[in-house]
């Protein structure tokens, strides 16, 4: 079975407006894998970079998934163009790969719907995800009632990493009872199915869910953008070595690009 999940939205595909069409086999491929939460990112990125003018049949994308962890290790031994990771550089990274930040990103605590608590603190949120509080009797505000289920990442999600090290610390650890899932649109699911889970997700991921506030703050994309909220963490795309070619000039075009601005304010931080 094939560890990556295909992202359909495009799938070597020229995108040209209005219509999508296969791209002529002179076309430049940009492979990536990686995290699920870039994903939707890059796929928006890489539709605009080939609906501009001057690259319209000559750059093709395969955006593929796994986990930003796996996006990293294909990257650095060449299986890919770029890797897509939703966390920062690690010292036991592989040597000789360039982690080339595109955007931030909230990574909101997250509630069925039927279960709106007002807000967590850190401490709460640490009794909660490692197991010392496992019923919703002893969270303070919640309507749901019997044990807590919570529902995470695998550890090769960036967004495991990134919730571990904004709200957890390097001490704890999630409880080990924790339901794992392989994407945010999986965790995200399950959640919306089960009136007694918690989890975390990506913002982009969380419409159809209870954002729970975080020491008072709403997790929402105005209080990413002004800082007020706090649980944000880095996207990247991340290269062997610097980015060359078409490669370089599409990382380029998302930084720069005021379409590609755009499209990374509407569910996303700006880097600026």
């Amino acid at each position: 079975m094939n560890r990556h999940r295909p992202l359909a939205a495009a799938l070597a595909l020229v995108v040209a407006a209005p219509l999508a069409v296969a791209a002529p086999a002179s076309a430049a491929t940009i492979t990536m894998s990686g995290s699920t939460s870039v994903a939707p990112l890059a796929t928006k990125l890489a539709q605009a970079f080939v609906r501009q003018s001057k690259y319209r049949g000559k750059a093709k994308f395969v955006i593929l998934q796994g986990g930003s962890d796996i996006g990293i290790t294909d990257v650095s031994r060449g299986r890919v163009t770029l890797g897509m990771s939703s966390r920062d550089p690690k010292p036991a990274d592989p040597g000789g790969i360039v982690f080339n930040k595109i955007a931030r990103d909230a990574v909101c605590v997250v509630t069925h719907r039927s279960n709106p608590i007002s807000t967590l603190s850190q401490s709460q949120i640490q009794d909660i995800f490692s197991g010392r509080i496992r019923s919703w009797s002893q969270v303070p505000g919640a309507s749901a009632r019997g044990p807590i289920d919570l529902v995470v990442r695998t550890a090769a999600s960036g967004t495991q990493d990134a919730f571990q090290n904004i709200f957890m610390g390097q001490t704890l650890r999630v409880a080990g009872s924790a339901t794992t899932k392989a994407s945010n649109g999986l965790q995200a699911q399950t959640i919306k199915s089960d009136p007694n889970a918690i989890g975390y997700a990506s913002f982009s991921f969380t419409r159809g869910l209870h954002d729970v506030p975080y020491q008072g703050v709403p997790c929402t994309l105005r209080n990413a953008k002004s800082g007020q909220y706090a649980g944000t963490r880095n996207f990247y795309l991340v290269s062997r070595g610097a980015a060359r070619g078409i490669a370089k000039k599409f990382i380029a075009f998302t930084r720069s690009n005021p379409k590609a601005m755009r499209l990374v304010a509407s569910d996303w931080v700006p880097l600026r």
